[in-house]
């Protein structure tokens, strides 16, 4: 069995060196062991410390393209390189690589096809109590709308089985980490969470600017996943609560219209008909959604049977 350990980098000649150091050749249930760097546009020695590193595999990109990106050109390259397996790790050395082993077991033993490392939130130095309480509530949420077991939906340590990786899409171009989750539960992936450490000292995220504006990417990004992922709950939700409050309103007509009071409140019928219309409509947009969802799915089984086809002749 092949292990392939990728390690997205962007102007990492600092802390790629901490990171690749810390990486074991060796785990249990593991043949083969490799790494692959993706440097992503850097502009400054990240590229030659992987090569004097020894590093197996160097996927130089030509300008930076983002951690999303990098992370599925990774995927699409550990794959053609024969890998059974793919762990994702951060060139920041935030994780601890010496729970790699503990990662990829529930893989190993074919318990689960994706594994993600759970951190213990609450005791990270570098988060502030404000970011703590949205990585709780981000990962609640994501939970919740992926019907899902993950306990931390933000972390970037993660391992896949080549089946996993196969089916991976990602259309986000500020991170994969949620879309990743969001997509498994409708492609049938079962995801474990894996307690696993953090190391101190590692820098602040690069994706992380500013607060409001990694709540912002990342609301706008749980929404969209929902919307692609799950279309029919997501509209048949918001038409039920426009039905809902359209038959309130004309409920509250009628009551007004038994007592003779009636013809002073037509402006109620009207609005209440005009939210009842529009809760049909978007339930029915709902439907049609679900329909494209369904020939999207088609269109990735047709994609994986492809990429299948290209490994058989290209061993």
């Amino acid at each position: 069995m092949k292990l392939i350990i990728q390690i997205p980098a962007y102007n990492e000649e600092i802390s790629l060196p901490l990171t690749l150091s810390s990486i074991k050749r060796e785990y249990e249930g593991i043949d083969e062991v490799e790494l692959l760097v993706i440097n992503d546009g850097s502009t400054d020695r990240t590229r030659y410390i992987a090569e004097e590193y020894g590093v197996e595999h160097i996927l130089n990109l030509k300008f930076n393209m983002g951690l999303a990106k990098a992370f599925l050109l990774g995927l699409q390259y550990c794959i053609n390189a024969g890998a059974d397996i793919i762990v994702n790790i951060d060139a920041d050395n935030q994780y601890n690589a010496d729970d790699i082993g503990k990662l990829i077991w529930p893989i190993v033993n074919n318990r689960a096809d994706i594994a993600i490392g759970t951190r213990p939130v609450d005791r990270i130095k570098q988060f502030s109590p404000l970011k703590k309480v949205l990585q709780k509530f981000g990962s609640k949420v994501v939970r919740l709308l992926s019907s899902t077991g993950t306990e931390d939906a933000a972390s970037g340590f993660r391992a896949f089985s080549r089946k996993a990786a196969m089916m991976m899409n990602v259309f986000d171009n500020y991170t994969y980490t949620m879309e990743t989750i969001m997509q498994s539960k409708s492609k049938g992936l079962t995801i474990e969470s894996v307690p696993v450490r953090t190391n101190a000292g590692f820098r602040k995220s690069k994706l992380v600017r500013s607060m409001f504006g990694y709540v912002k990417n990342s609301g706008m990004t749980i929404l969209r996943m929902f919307i692609i992922y799950r279309p029919f709950r997501f509209f048949a939700i918001i038409g039920g609560l426009l039905f809902i409050a359209g038959a309130l309103i004309w409920l509250r007509f009628l009551w007004f219209y038994i007592h003779g009071n009636g013809s002073g409140n037509i402006q109620s019928l009207i609005f209440s008909t005009i939210l009842i219309v529009i809760g049909f409509q978007t339930a029915i947009l709902g439907v049609i959604a679900d329909l494209l969802g369904i020939n999207r799915k088609l269109i990735e089984d047709v994609q994986i049977r492809v990429k299948q086809l290209e490994q058989k002749n290209n061993p």
